[in-house]
């Protein structure tokens, strides 16, 4: 974390596709490190958004490959809990892209979505606007809690 903390924005950005996709970590841990560190807030923004949100996007284009045994292996997702999310996603929209930013189960919401064949613009941007809600709220309670001390 130490070697992204020391990337700023950069930092943010790789850490965060990272978190979207494949490892399994928390992105917010290498952006409170740089902003405490005194990165800006803007540069801070852009770099987790614009990253979550491509590694979320990648795992929608898994989606649509249709390919199990590649979402099994590269992604670690369970297909059994993958076809669960596909069933109650089902007739849901694309707008459930939003809680793609939700821990535990939003790579399985992208990876269903691209299986769905849900529309990808609506993905997109509702994609976008999850995950910049999402580092917006995280960001101003860092700024908070650091006003306190």
């Amino acid at each position: 974390m130490e070697f992204l903390i020391a990337y700023g924005a950069i930092g943010v950005f790789v850490a965060s596709f990272l978190a979207a996709t494949v490892l399994p970590f928390s992105s917010e841990v290498v952006l409170t490190g740089v902003l405490l560190a005194g990165a800006g807030y803007w540069p801070c923004m852009i770099a987790a958004t614009l990253g979550n949100f491509l590694g979320g996007m990648s795992c929608y284009w898994i989606g649509m490959l249709g390919k199990t045994e590649w979402i099994e292996k590269y992604l670690k997702l369970d297909a059994a809990k993958l076809q669960r999310v596909q069933e109650w996603i089902r007739g849901k929209g694309s707008w459930m892209g939003f809680f793609v930013f939700l821990p535990g189960i939003g790579d399985f919401i992208a990876v269903a979505l691209g299986f769905l064949r849900a529309n990808i613009w609506i993905v997109a941007v509702s994609m976008f606007l999850g995950k910049a809600i999402r580092y917006w709220v995280w960001m101003e309670f860092v700024y908070k809690v650091q006003a306190m001390f």
